[in-house]
């Protein structure tokens, strides 16, 4: 995947990708978000990670736990479910879905979390609302820029470990 972004002047500088020292215990490979700091990291080989900003889901909305990325798409398509409808009438205009493309809320990538094989709703992925990004702002999925979610999506795979705290 290929595609030019700029990083938003609307992010806080503390929000943006780097390489940082990772104290935590995960292997290399494993993702790890920290809601509660809004930050997401790629576990690296030597005590390092690549720590990317992002936004997460309202209070009560987040998921959390361990899942593995069961599935990625490029400019994926997206429809609300009956619950996010319920809490946000405005969004049954889109119940029918919205195709994949600049305008689409999950952006230019998504990695899609399960457990034990089934779809848990809940996704990593990119944002057309990039000053969102430091925010509980989500319906539970976690947000990135779409630069750094083109950066994330090309360094994991399927099978990925992602744990959520």
């Amino acid at each position: 995947m290929s595609y030019a972004f700029s990083m938003s002047p609307d992010i806080h500088p503390r929000y943006r990708r780097r390489e940082v020292a990772y104290p935590g215990s995960e292997p290399p490979g494993t993702i790890v978000v920290d809601t509660a700091s809004r930050y997401l990291y790629l576990v690296e080989a030597g005590g390092q990670a690549t720590r990317y900003g992002v936004a997460v889901g309202e209070e009560g909305l987040s998921f959390k736990g361990e899942a593995t990325i069961g599935r990625k798409a490029e400019w994926p398509s997206w429809k609300p479910t009956e619950d996010m409808i319920e809490r946000k009438p405005r969004l049954a205009k889109y119940a029918d879905g919205v195709p994949g493309g600049p305008l689409n809320p999950l952006g230019a990538a998504a990695l899609y979390l399960y457990q034990n094989g089934q779809d848990t709703l809940f996704r990593l992925h990119g944002t057309n609302a990039p000053w969102s990004i430091g925010h509980a702002v989500s319906n539970g999925c976690i947000r990135l820029t779409n630069t750094n979610i083109v950066d994330l999506y090309s360094r994991v795979h399927i099978g990925t470990r992602v744990v959520v705290i």
